[in-house]
């Protein structure tokens, strides 16, 4: 299902309104966490992926506790 939406003001940000038809359609529920990809002209919205955030947590733990190791290797 295609649907035009407008995009509107939100505070200091802007937001658009998904309709509930269009947000059963996608399996998606008001409250859940999800990933937003965006490119030229194409905005994409997908479901949260649990395994990858543990994967970048473990990253960033590893880059903090290695950053004198990982700057020499930047030179």
């Amino acid at each position: 299902m295609n649907k035009q939406a407008k995009l509107i003001s939100v505070g200091n940000s802007t937001g658009v309104v998904i309709s509930r038809e269009l947000l059963a359609e996608s399996g998606f529920a008001q409250g859940e966490e999800v990933v937003i990809k965006a490119s030229p002209g194409r905005i994409e919205i997908e479901a949260a992926d649990d395994d990858f955030e543990r994967q970048m947590a473990v990253a960033r733990d590893v880059m903090h506790r290695r950053r004198k190791a990982l700057r020499q290797l930047a030179k």
